[in-house]
Order: structure tokens, then C-alpha cells, then sequence
């Protein structure tokens, strides 16, 4: 991954379709690079990867600690949506982090996504439904695991 991905990440989260999916509304740009370059790229607990198709920028993976557990999380541009991309990139991604127990968060109203976790093994461990401050909302969440 590159500082330079950044743009093209900070664009990614700003598409409306892809911001309802994944319930992660979006920054403005100042926050977003500076969130990227302290808490992801300055962080070498962060384990990050910039997903491309045909050399084209098209999304990244990350893992991170949280509260005891190893999350992992990915984003693929809305353009490259239904390729097989992101279920690829995540299995390679989780083919070379050695770190188990694996986890990740996935809106329970994202069928694409969970359908992607499940496709690399992970399985629903716990359904969550709790206040959203950013989003100022109840959401519902699913905590997958892949051993």
C-alpha cells in the first residue's frame, strides 16, 4: 500500500451505495488522510494492503487489534462490485496473516459481504445491536470469526 492510494480510498468511501452497506459513513477528506496516515499506515499493529484489478486501484484490506481481538476489514470500489475481487483479495490477504483467530464486524443487512466472509471461512459468532453515534442510528452487526 501506498501513501498515494489514499485519494482513490477517500473517494471509495464517499459513494452513497457503498456507505449504506457497509455503515461506515464517510469522512471528510482532512480527517480521512489523517485517520490513514496516524491510525493505518503509522501503526505497526495495522497490517494493510491495497487491492488492484488489472492495475487498477480498486479497494484495500486491512487487519487491526480491538479490544482483545484481531479484526480484519476491506473496501472495494462500487465500480468493481460482483467481480469476485473482494472474496480473492481477502483470501490471499488471510492467506498471510498468521494471526488466529480472526474476526470481523459486517451489517447483518450487507448479504454481500457476510457472503464474502463466509466464502473464506469465517462464521457468525454474535449478533449485535447497539447505537450508532456516528451514524445516529441503532445498527445490527454480525462479529464473524475464522479460526
Amino acid at each position: 500500500m501506498r501513501e498515494s492510494d489514499l485519494e482513490l480510498f477517500f473517494l471509495h468511501q464517499r459513494d452513497p451505495e457503498a456507505v449504506a452497506m457497509g455503515l461506515v459513513p464517510p469522512r471528510a477528506r482532512g480527517p480521512f488522510h489523517a485517520h490513514w496516515i496516524e491510525n493505518i499506515l503509522g501503526n505497526s499493529q495495522v497490517h494493510v494492503r491495497t487491492i488492484t484489478y488489472r492495475d487498477d486501484v480498486c479497494g484495500n484490506v486491512l487487519s487491526f487489534p480491538r479490544d482483545d481481538l484481531r479484526l480484519v476489514g476491506y473496501w472495494i470500489a462500487k465500480d468493481y462490485w460482483g467481480r469476485g475481487i473482494a472474496s480473492a483479495a481477502l483470501q490471499a490477504f488471510i492467506g498471510k496473516e498468521i494471526e488466529r483467530p480472526l474476526h470481523a464486524f459486517v451489517a447483518t443487512s450487507n448479504l454481500w459481504s457476510i457472503r464474502v466472509l463466509e466464502k473464506c471461512g469465517f462464521y457468525n459468532v454474535e449478533l449485535r445491536r447497539e447505537f450508532d453515534e456516528a451514524l445516529g442510528r441503532d445498527v445490527e452487526e454480525s462479529l464473524m470469526r475464522l479460526d
